[in-house]
């Protein structure tokens, strides 16, 4: 009777082990892959505050609840469903999927830097619009638009992670996915709730007076400045991220030069850490260079159907 009480909580300790080992490891590949869309994360916490710039203080925090739920229901209703079918049934679309979504990141990243360099503010124009509507059905609008927003963003961070895990089982997949979808919204909306009430808290700093009055109030002359570079770099990470993807993209089916060329500088620095900045530059040169192409094409087609649109009008 001992023994076999004995050998049943030695079976269970060992069940338990094997779980807690399986844990680790979903945690694990989970915080890798993350690491992999790291480009789209940045890019999605520099988009998101600007959809609530303008709104009163109060209705803030209830906006971004209300697109953080929606950024859920996107990554673990819609997409992860999607995503894991086509991983069962025709894994060869994962890369294609990916290569349109790292065009798309090459474009937003690039027409960005048009605008800037043409003179216009892209994102100035949704703040601008944003400081506008304040009554309920434009923050309805508001939020939708921000999760429609998302759910681009989402769907490419979601098949990042999937294709750093399509040679694992089925239900090892699942639960990588399940950690990341609520990880990265955690930080994500996280982290712009925190910059968007920060000026807010630098405000009641300075009216409190006391020795963190100061720091209050340079705090909120410098929470602009911190929200421009934000923006910057989840541009650079754009054109890093999408750009890295088409070159391991075009290797896949055969052009394998760009990858070459990138790989071989790589190694001859001896890899590592100024290995990775020499990855990071070039995939970022050749995302910018993607992006370009795409941004002029479709501005010149924008343009020939500009003006007839306009005379419709």
């Amino acid at each position: 009777m001992a023994g076999g009480l004995l050998a049943l909580l030695d079976d269970v300790a060992l069940i338990a082990r094997a779980a807690a080992a399986s844990v680790d490891d979903v945690a694990a590949a989970a915080g890798k892959t993350s690491m992999k869309a790291a480009g789209v994360v940045v890019d999605d916490a520099a988009v998101t505050p600007r959809f609530v710039t303008g709104i009163q203080p109060a209705r803030e925090l209830p906006m971004i609840w209300r697109i953080t739920k929606g950024s859920l229901f996107n990554k673990l209703v819609i997409i992860l469903p999607i995503a894991l079918l086509l991983s069962w049934i025709a894994p060869w679309v994962l890369t294609p999927i990916l290569m349109i979504g790292g065009t798309y990141l090459c474009f937003e990243g690039a027409h960005k830097i048009l605008h800037k360099l043409r003179g216009h503010s892209k994102d100035g124009d949704h703040s601008n619009a944003a400081g506008v509507d304040k009554t309920p059905a434009d923050e309805d609008k508001l939020v939708k638009g921000a999760i429609t927003t998302d759910l681009i963003l989402s769907a490419e961070i979601m098949v990042i992670s999937l294709n750093e895990v399509a040679d694992q089982p089925m239900a090892f997949r699942a639960a990588v996915l399940v950690v990341v979808a609520i990880g990265i919204t955690a930080l994500v909306y996280g982290a712009v709730a925190l910059l968007v009430k920060m000026d807010d808290i630098g405000l009641h700093m300075a009216e409190r007076g006391g020795p963190g009055a100061g720091f209050g109030r340079g705090l909120v002359h410098a929470m602009p400045k911190v929200l421009s570079f934000i923006g910057i770099v989840g541009t650079f990470a754009m054109l890093w991220v999408g750009g890295h993807i088409i070159v391991v993209g075009l290797e896949e089916f055969g052009v394998t030069w760009p990858y070459d060329f990138i790989h071989g500088l790589e190694v001859s620095v001896g890899g590592g850490f100024v290995g990775w900045l020499v990855n990071t530059f070039f995939s970022l040169v050749v995302g910018l260079i993607w992006g370009l192409v795409v941004a002029l094409v479709f501005d010149g087609i924008k343009g020939m159907t500009g003006p007839k649109e306009k005379a419709a009008h």
